[in-house]
């Protein structure tokens, strides 16, 4: 490269590092900026290129777990439907909610966008049914949530880990909701408002596609959805999205502006929150519960348990790198089960039981 080159070369880098920087202070004042970031464990050189989040963004996408979840279930079982969601299209989904709100908000967009793109690589295959038997096996218990801090701290790049910002790692770690009203502001206490954006986004996407996928499977029709959700947030999908993240972003407006209220927070109107948690339910009750005593989740969780015990008795089978993370058989074992996807899970127990899945997940294998 001649030296005309690299002096063009640096004067561009020098350029888009000015108004990269200009660009973050123009975002709000409770936003979260390199300035005030963490950092990361190790420390590296900046890239003028590209922000600390937009690197973890990019660190994301390439992984192994993030080219998993589009053979993880979401809600329905190693579905053969095309449009049924998988838990990789519900992530892009998580991500698409939050950057609205965080632009409408002027909020630090590339921060929402890595931590949405990583909060659910530590799912296990069969979902949350996959989820609860590793946590009763497992003499540690297991969330996904801490799975997924763990992948991207430690599991990811042969037991290397990313490197990713201490703000992003925070938002993954604290994205999952109890089960009722999770709208509560003690409930986000020291979380960046990109944090609680995901946090919100996650609920939001899942809600709306986990309908449209049990009236696919005619589990539910359209009518069978609470009065409150008809009648507050619409009778198609789009509605229902475009006046849950309308709602969120009215509310939350003085996200936006404020520089000193202490109380500000990203939430929705009492109406719609009272509306989302009666939604929440009524999911619970008619779909995620059910699913979980069908035939299919039954041999699911017959599946997760042969795995794990057979594993624990043939554990020099584990991946090397694997075994070299921990000095737990339990904690070995269910990092290398929950990476595994739907249809993996599935093939390689029917090597170990054959039989198990016939008449069950024809077409799967």
């Amino acid at each position: 490269m001649s030296k005309k080159t690299i002096e063009e070369l640096n004067e561009i880098i020098k350029e888009i590092s000015n108004q990269n920087s200009k660009n973050e202070k123009l975002l709000s004042p409770l936003a979260m900026t390199t300035e005030k970031s963490k950092g990361r464990l190790n420390n590296e050189e900046s890239n003028n290129f590209r922000s600390p989040y937009q690197i973890d963004r990019d660190r994301i996408i390439h992984t192994n777990a993030f080219r998993r979840l589009k053979h993880k279930s979401q809600v329905f079982i190693a579905p053969l439907g095309d449009h049924y969601v998988t838990r990789l299209t519900h992530t892009i989904e998580v991500s698409q909610i939050g950057r609205t709100i965080a632009r409408a908000l002027n909020l630090n967009e590339d921060l929402v966008e890595a931590t949405s793109l990583g909060h659910d690589l530590g799912h296990s295959p069969f979902g949350h049914i996959g989820e609860n038997v590793l946590d009763e096996l497992n003499s540690e218990g297991f969330h996904h949530s801490k799975q997924s801090v763990r992948i991207v701290e430690i599991l990811e790049k042969n037991g290397s880990g990313l490197n990713l910002t201490f703000e992003v790692i925070d938002g993954i770690k604290h994205h999952s909701k109890p089960q009722g009203d999770y709208m509560k502001p003690e409930l986000v206490k020291n979380l960046s408002l990109e944090a609680q954006i995901v946090r919100l986004s996650d609920s939001i996407a899942y809600l709306a596609h986990d309908i449209n996928d049990a009236i696919r499977a005619k589990m539910i029709t359209n009518n069978d959805l609470p009065e409150k959700t008809k009648r507050d947030l619409g009778l198609k999908h789009s509605e229902r999205l475009n006046n849950i993240i309308t709602d969120v972003i009215i509310s939350s407006w003085d996200c936006r502006t404020s520089s000193k209220s202490k109380n500000s927070w990203i939430r929705m109107s009492p109406k719609v929150t009272e509306t989302i948690t009666d939604l929440r339910n009524f999911m619970f009750e008619k779909i995620y519960l059910p699913i979980g005593i069908t035939k299919e989740g039954e041999i699911s969780k017959e599946i997760v348990k042969i795995l794990f015990d057979y594993y624990i008795k043939n554990i020099h089978l584990v991946p090397d790198y694997i075994k070299s993370l921990s000095n737990s058989s339990d904690r070995i074992v269910t990092d290398y089960v929950c990476g595994m996807t739907d249809l993996f899970a599935l093939r390689t127990a029917e090597q170990i039981k054959p039989g198990l899945t016939t008449n069950m997940f024809d077409g799967r294998l």
